[in-house]
């Protein structure tokens, strides 16, 4: 779970980048010696035109191509269902049961190439962009057994580290994030800064060659399971003073650097930890990025963040839905089933609508995000991360409304889904926080806080 900044953006627009690079001649996008497997069509949709930004500059009209599936991800999503079936709500629910990670779900998943759909090719990865990651966590979730850690690992991290890492943290992290291997955790949010980052308060001073970091984050997924931490940061800039954010990758295993699980009461696969950095001393290269530019490429992995939360409640939702509509079918009063009954139809049809409106908002901010209009996407991804929330809950509750007291039974898994549904309203950023962003950045009201 990790707190965004204070409405969701940047102050300072930043500029458009290109597209992502279009893929390797002689062989389709996405089919790297880390690919995935059993999907014929291209993982990665080929930048052309259509993706790319005017060449006024301004913004990209959306074309039908944004919106209508096209088939490689046609084909990469019945591959992706197929093998998510292959594990289902049971193995997460047993893995549950037993206090363990999905790690076997994690290393199959990475080992047929899905966790590292997005990183480029040179590192290993599939060579797509978020589109397919989403599309990949969304199935995974349809099934019943989404992957939290993908929005973190490879969506947050190895974008980050794909965009604005050195070579050599490149060609350090990003394979095995690609393959599983490696797990990225991301800290972003502390005690007294959570939706407002610009009171971060951990801090990063250079001592010699060396930076060192001093504070505390809180709620941070998959600590546990990580090699490393992406840690949001503070430097003091040398010309006024003021404190400027900064991403640093954090070993788990530094010196000074302590985790506390937090008891939660929702029961989830990836625990949630409270960090201590005391003066963990990193060498100079632990730094991601350039220094005067944290800001920017805080939110080049945020964005992200956003779309993966969105395709991760659709997927939730979707689920929960299939078991009810199922349900509705085949249960049957006075010689009728339930679902012939409006009063059972007309709700499930309005979550089904919902959740299809979801899905196409959050496929338009994929496509801007790897498109590269970063500003186009960090509207539409919080857009997308509203809606998508919102329906999630929405299905949930109507579908085991739907079931009755069958509903709250352990044989129809989806009593737990009400609380973990509910996440999706409050992290990564709360719905509240995205209503401020689109009343004040989108519709140009006077900013209320």
């Amino acid at each position: 779970m990790a707190g965004g900044d204070e409405d969701g953006a940047p102050r300072e627009r930043p500029a458009r980048r290109g597209p992502h690079p279009p893929a390797r001649r002689g062989r389709p996008a996405g089919r790297g010696r880390h690919a995935p497997r059993g999907h014929r069509g291209r993982g990665a949709r080929p930048r052309d035109a259509r993706h790319r930004p005017s060449p006024e500059g301004g913004p990209r009209t959306m074309s039908a191509s944004d919106i209508v599936e096209s088939q490689e991800h046609q084909d990469l999503r019945a591959a992706v269902a197929a093998f998510a079936r292959s594990y289902g709500r049971d193995y997460l629910t047993r893995a549950l049961g037993a206090g363990e990670p999905p790690s076997e779900l994690w290393r199959e998943a990475g080992k047929l190439g899905y966790l590292g759909v997005s990183i480029p090719e040179e590192y290993g990865g599939g060579g797509g962009g978020i589109s397919e990651l989403a599309l990949v966590l969304e199935e995974l979730g349809a099934a019943g057994s989404p992957l939290l850690m993908m929005v973190v690992s490879p969506a947050i991290c190895a974008t980050v580290i794909a965009r604005f890492g050195t070579e050599a943290q490149k060609r350090a992290w990003l394979p095995g994030l690609a393959d599983g291997s490696r797990v990225m955790a991301f800290g972003i949010t502390e005690p007294d800064a959570g939706s407002n980052s610009h009171r971060i308060s951990t801090t990063a001073h250079r001592d010699g060659g060396d930076w060192v970091l001093t504070g505390r984050k809180v709620f941070i997924s998959g600590v546990d399971l990580a090699d490393a931490v992406l840690v949001v940061g503070r430097t003091a800039d040398a010309r006024s003073g003021r404190l400027k954010p900064c991403l640093f990758l954090v070993p788990t295993d530094a010196p000074g650097f302590t985790r506390t699980p937090i008891a939660m009461e929702l029961k989830a696969a990836e625990k949630q930890f409270e960090l201590t950095l005391d003066d963990v001393r990193l060498p100079a290269d632990a730094l991601v990025g350039d220094e005067d530019a944290g800001l920017l490429q805080l939110f080049a992995g945020l964005n992200p963040e956003r779309v993966m939360t969105a395709a991760f409640a659709i997927g939730m939702g979707r689920y929960a839905l299939g078991r009810a509509v199922a349900y509705a079918r085949e249960r049957t009063v006075w010689k009728t089933p339930i679902g012939a009954h409006q009063a059972i139809a007309h709700p499930l049809a309005q979550a089904h609508i919902e959740l299809e409106l979801a899905r196409l908002m959050t496929r338009r901010a994929a496509a801007l995000y790897d498109a590269g209009d970063d500003i186009g996407a960090g509207e539409a991804a919080n857009m997308a991360k509203y809606a998508a929330a919102e329906a999630c809950a929405h299905a949930v509750d109507q579908s085991v409304h739907t079931l009755g007291g069958n509903g709250l039974t352990a044989e129809f898994q989806l009593a737990s889904l009400l609380t973990a549904s509910r996440v999706a309203r409050i992290a990564p950023v709360s719905r509240e926080m995205i209503l401020n962003y689109v009343s004040h950045q989108t519709l140009g009201l006077p900013k209320s806080y």
